[in-house]
């Protein structure tokens, strides 16, 4: 027997000879982990384990949620109008059919106990899942909470070894239960209205609506945005054997001509040095993974959507125990972290990151070192962290997000990046050119980033790379070599060029941008520090983001293209009909963002949930009200959306779709239960569980989801059409071609090859920018494609 386990039993026996100890975990691995621990020779009775002291089993996620309207009132079965707002005194919750068996395992062994221990994941979900088990069973013997950050035998054992009292956690379970009614309030509520309203299905929620507003106010802009013709000017300067590149300084050139003026002016004439200043920078390591990070890392790196990336950390943390607790919003440690920090680069030494491990300074992680110890930033679960068991048979895609956190780690043993920033100003005819050169001394830290290029100046000769500087975009040349110019010595213009650009849209969003812009409500924050005084005002918490992505995927609200985010019609509609009934606030990531704030101060006992739940009732009842005489919408508003909608079979074989719920009579109302979440009885709330109509009491109907085989790039902009357009071999073709639709853009037209951001211009637009023409015969000349004909897509130039 090894020590730790000597420790624990040792533990359990001074706890006296009487009734055993009931310990409930969240799900059936990690019971079965904490058994191993607590009790090693314990019977496997299939859905528990029973030792000496201890009896161990689980839940299996959610085995209870919040009832729907119907258990409140017979009534609500059919979705009618005039029954809301619904508003229970007092919320019930029922068990999870699907493991109702599961439940009165934990009823019969609770009998056979006089104590309990509290071993669900250590987060607020955790907790609520808890408390509504204990609830539900009535169990009144008292509660210790285990509360740990992994799943190894050292932290099981350590964790039993000073339990926390249960009583601890009462404002954690009231902020828990405040989110959950909150969210079934709001998105009950609002989803009936909105649906029974304008007569479609029409999913609302507490995070999921300002969500998609973030969505759909980029997409807006991105569609509107002009985009403007300009110019800039690149001129190569040589000093003895020196050689580099400025850039024009001035208002920005629209004039094509005094553009190509400039550039001919300084051509080949002899310029000086105005200016040229050296200075020393440092590059630190980037803050330890929270898992909103890891989530926007793997997104940029390898495309994982957020609910993988959070999939695949689960399972590093649950069934590999490589990696501590994944759900944090903490990029910091304690004290109590920085040994384990340690022994674990050591367990680093002999693995595949043996050469990183071998040249990390282990003084540089340090109980003063803010960067990585700061308990003041640390709430339930410090950062992510490997831990001391290596891993085996890793699947490749958790190996990569392993690399991504093991690597992350290591770079905090390492001293920071060490560049020289040199700027030079060279003027040549009274025309300022500006250069900027980033020097690389020592890569430090860097030297742990995968080679992907990013190690910024790792390779030899040099690179380019653009930072921001307010509208314009400021070159900065990477360089290994060193890099040095003689201010007194006069250069040669060898070369310069006028190169017609054009201003860019805002980028669409990804799964990675998205989750950074939930992170801050909305608020463009580059700051750390700012966004880290957001972080408890989000969207959702880390622990939802991802859900609360998938959910607006699942509704129809949203599609991916590639990695891109685009808001479908079905999305379109719901946000303008939401701001058009005067609840804005239902769209506003900031009001979103407080709500979120107000849970998190409820959980540290600095707020009152009961006062809380009063507001959202009151914010409830307004919702109804303003929907209520808001003028239907014109059922054309939702006609692309029902001709994609996916036919099911109802229980009685008959066919229904969103289309044909639709047309289904609303006069008394429809029948409706609310969409739980598969094989869980979670509570049902506007992210999880709100919309479903169906013909029959038991049938529902799930949300359209546009044909993801093959990349969409739009509507059909022919009208009356509801295609969408997609990649052919030598055009843009609309999907509805066998129903007669013969709308295509060739790819090649006049010369010039439509490319997909010309394509979405031409759809949205009608027109593309400003582009330059140059025949065979004849002088060049600028011109517009314009979309002539819509039905068609027939195309044709608009000269300037």
């Amino acid at each position: 027997m090894l020590k730790w386990q000597a420790e624990v039993l040792s533990f359990a026996r001074e706890r006296g000879m009487g009734l055993k100890t009931l310990v409930i975990a969240e799900k059936p691995d990690m019971g079965r982990t904490i058994g191993r621990v607590i009790e090693p020779r314990a019977k496997n009775n299939r859905v528990y384990l029973e030792g000496d002291n201890y009896i161990i089993t689980w839940a299996i996620g959610h085995l209870l949620g919040l009832a729907e309207p119907d258990a409140y009132d017979e009534k609500y079965k059919r979705w009618n109008f005039n029954d809301l707002p619904i508003l229970p005194e007092q919320f019930r919750i029922v068990p999870n059919p699907k493991t109702k068996d599961q439940l009165k395992t934990i009823a019969e062994l609770a009998k056979r106990c006089d104590k309990i221990v509290n071993a669900c994941d250590a987060g607020r979900e955790g907790q609520y899942i808890f408390a509504l088990i204990q609830q539900q069973l009535k169990l009144r013997q008292p509660v210790r909470r285990l509360w740990i950050s992994d799943l190894t035998s050292e932290s099981i054992a350590q964790g039993f070894s000073s339990l926390r009292d249960g009583h601890e956690f009462d404002n954690l379970t009231m902020a828990a239960r405040a989110r959950s009614e909150a969210d079934w309030l709001v998105g009950m509520n609002a989803s009936r209205a909105f649906t029974t309203k304008h007569k479609e299905l029409l999913s609302v929620g507490r995070v999921q609506t300002p969500v998609l507003a973030l969505i759909y106010d980029r997409q807006i802009e991105i569609e509107k945005f002009d985009s403007q013709t300009f110019f800039e000017i690149k001129a190569v300067f040589q000093q003895g054997e020196r050689s580099y590149t400025g850039t024009w300084q001035g208002e920005r050139l629209t004039d094509a001509e005094k553009a190509a003026a400039i550039a001919e002016k300084v051509r080949k004439q002899q310029g000086r040095i105005t200016q040229y200043d050296v200075k020393d920078t440092k590059e630190y390591p980037y803050r330890l993974y929270d898992l909103t990070l890891l989530q926007r890392e793997a997104n940029a790196k390898y495309g994982f959507s957020a609910k993988k990336t959070l999939d695949i950390a689960q399972a590093l943390y649950e069934r590999h125990k490589v990696i501590t607790y994944p759900r944090t919003n903490s990029n910091y440690v304690t004290e109590q972290n920085i040994d384990g920090m340690q022994k674990t680069l050591q367990m680093l030494k002999s693995s595949p990151y043996k050469e990183l491990a071998d040249g990390a300074e282990p003084g540089r992680v340090h109980k003063n070192n803010k960067a990585v110890c700061n308990p003041q930033r640390v709430e339930d679960h410090h950062a992510i962290l490997p831990t001391l068991k290596r891993p085996s048979s890793l699947s490749k895609e958790e190996q990569q997000i392993y690399d991504l956190v093991i690597r992350r780690f290591l770079a905090h043993f390492y001293p920071p990046a060490e560049y020289k920033q040199h700027t030079v100003l060279t003027v040549v005819q009274d025309e300022t050119f500006k250069t900027n050169v980033k020097e690389l001394l020592s890569l430090g830290w860097k030297i742990c980033q995968a080679d992907d290029g990013s190690a910024s100046g790792s390779g030899s000769g040099s690179r380019s790379r653009k930072k921001k500087d307010d509208e314009d975009e400021q070159e900065e040349e990477l360089v290994s070599e060193p890099f040095s110019v003689d201010p007194d010595q006069v250069v040669l213009c060898k070369k310069a060029d006028a190169k017609e650009k054009a201003t860019k849209p805002p980028k669409a969003y990804t799964e990675g941008t998205l989750l950074k812009a939930m992170e801050s409500a909305g608020k463009q924050l580059e700051n750390d520090e700012l966004r880290e005084a957001m972080k408890d005002a989000g969207l959702g918490t880390p622990a939802t983001r991802a859900a609360t992505i998938e959910r607006l995927k699942k509704v129809g609200y949203i599609v991916m293209q590639g990695k891109k985010i685009t808001v479908t019609q079905k999305g379109r509609t719901a946000i303008e009909l939401i701001r058009h009934a005067g609840v804005e606030l239902l769209t506003s990531p900031e009001m979103t963002g407080q709500w979120e704030r107000r849970l998190y101060q409820i959980s540290r006992g600095e707020a009152e949930a009961e006062k809380f739940m009063e507001n959202v009732k009151r914010f409830t009842v307004s919702i109804v009200d303003k929907v209520r005489v808001q003028q239907k919408a014109d059922a054309s508003l939702f006609e692309g959306q029902q001709k994609q909608a996916k036919k099911v079979r109802s229980p009685r074989g008959a066919s229904a779709s969103s289309a044909g719920e639709k047309t289904q009579s609303f006069r008394g109302g429809i029948t409706a239960t609310a969409v739980r979440r598969t094989g869980t009885a979670a509570p049902a709330t506007a992210d999880t569980a709100t919309v479903a109509a169906a013909a029959s009491n038991t049938g529902k109907v799930q949300a359209a989801n546009t044909p993801a085989a093959r990349e969409v790039f739009g509507g059909c902009p022919r009208q009356g059409c509801g295609g969408q357009l997609i990649e052919g071999r030598k055009g843009y073709g609309c999907t509805h071609f066998k129903q007669g639709c013969g709308f295509v853009i060739w790819k090649e037209f006049n010369g010039k090859n439509i490319s997909k951001a010309m394509l979405s211009a031409l759809i949205q637009k009608g027109r593309t920018q400003l582009l330059s023409f140059k025949p065979e015969a004849g002088a060049e000349f600028k011109a517009r494609i314009v979309l002539a004909d819509a039905s068609t897509g027939q195309l044709r130039l608009e000269r300037e």
